[in-house]
């Protein structure tokens, strides 16, 4: 061009226009080319997931379309992970994050935090928040037909990761765990359906209003939520949990089998039991009270009328009688409401008397607590200054003392 002597005249706002959309591509902004990486394998899982769907009825093709849509979701999960690291997390680092963004941080590396010790919880949970990221994203386009294409895909794989995530919780039940280890399992299984119900059954809702098991459960639902809003108390959170418990045996009866809801059910009672004993102030004891009668009937109604296997063929008798009982007590429901709450409390409160029996040193203030409303009710008579006893008493030579095997204080 030199030895030619061209002049060469170029479009200067063209090449300032060009720079400077390459430089916001090469800056990780959600905008920038991770969030075109990511549109893009949205818009691949979204498709890979129709065809998942559409081709279900044809075995053949089933396994080979399964496949191809689990590779893209795995691209699919790995863009936003991306995503995570590349701009938020320099962000953060920088000083530029919104607080939006930072609670994404936080709760990322919490989830990342049970790599090391729980891998298969990490796993799920991982999924679990990456796709809820998009998810967020997705609404803030404010594109009705991808909201609702998106919704589709995520519903269904959100309420899969959730079941993973429960059954996973219900097998380390079965381990050799401390209270404290299973009550933190217990609070998980809690936090899980809670977040199921809040964040992924309004969308089943909305996409099959047809569905029996969601009109079997609804009264349960609106009752759950009650418990959104506002700063909740000790015996709310029970409640709460005892609702959640209900709305779990119709929709994750495989993740969360019989026997683990059983153990939830009497975590459950036992904190009831343990509110009612701390409770100082009458009004609130008698509303623990409350709670307690309307969980022990949960529990019978939900779970124990449903329990085929048992342990103890004992129990399995025991509970025969007492269910008689109970379908006896309830038929007076309609004629004699009056009568029916009160047959029904006192017949609770004379299983849950056997219950605290078994252990005594616990529970010997709730024990005095049964008395005073069986005595109440007429069932039972008070004798001041003495007591009635069970068992046979032996005496100890060496010591001169007396010891009781079973001991029932009236008062």
């Amino acid at each position: 061009m030199e030895e030619k002597s061209l002049r060469v005249y170029s479009d200067k706002k063209f090449f300032a226009k060009l720079t400077n959309t390459i430089t916001k591509l090469l800056i990780p902004t959600r905008i920038g080319i991770n969030g075109m990486l990511i549109s893009m394998k949205r818009n691949n899982v979204l498709k890979a997931y129709e065809n998942y769907i559409q081709g279900q009825d044809d075995g053949l093709k089933q396994n080979e379309l399964e496949k191809k849509y689990e590779d893209y979701f795995s691209l699919y999960l790995e863009s936003i992970d991306k995503h995570m690291m590349d701009n938020v997390y320099k962000k953060v680092k920088n000083g530029t994050a919104t607080t939006f963004e930072k609670e994404a941080l936080s709760k990322y590396y919490m989830v990342i935090h049970l790599k090391d010790t729980e891998y298969l919880e990490y796993k799920y949970r991982k999924q679990i928040f990456l796709i809820q990221l998009d998810y967020d994203t997705v609404k803030e386009m404010n594109k009705e037909k991808l909201i609702t294409k998106y919704e589709k895909f995520y519903a269904s794989r959100m309420e899969s990761l959730y079941k993973k995530l429960l059954k996973n919780y219900s097998i380390k039940l079965s381990d050799n765990l401390t209270d404290k280890e299973k009550n933190d399992i217990y609070d998980k299984i809690f936090s899980a359906v809670e977040e199921y119900i809040i964040d992924i059954l309004p969308i089943k809702i909305k996409e099959e209003p047809e569905n029996k098991i969601y009109s079997e459960i609804m009264d349960d639902y609106k009752n759950f939520e009650r418990f959104t809003v506002g700063k909740l108390d000790q015996n709310d959170v029970i409640e709460k949990n005892m609702i959640l418990l209900g709305i779990s045996r119709k929709l994750f009866t495989h993740s969360l089998p019989l026997v683990v809801a059983e153990q939830c059910y009497n975590k459950l009672l036992v904190d009831a039991r343990t509110l009612i004993m701390d409770t100082k102030i009458n009004r609130k004891q008698e509303k623990a009270y409350s709670l307690l009668i309307n969980l022990i009937d949960d529990y019978n109604l939900r779970l124990l009328s449903t329990k085929i296997y048992w342990d103890k063929p004992a129990d399995r008798e025991n509970y025969k009688k007492f269910y008689e009982q109970y379908k006896k007590i309830n038929a007076l429901k309609e004629k004699n409401y009056l009568e029916y709450s009160k047959q029904k409390e006192i017949l609770f409160l004379k299983a849950e008397l056997k219950e605290a029996y078994k252990d005594i040193n616990r529970y010997y203030r709730i024990i005095k607590f049964y008395k005073k409303k069986l005595v109440a009710f007429g069932v039972m008579r008070q004798i001041k200054d003495s007591f009635i006893s069970e068992g046979n008493y032996t005496k100890n030579k060496e010591e001169n003392v007396y010891k009781k095997q079973k001991e029932k204080v009236v008062i």
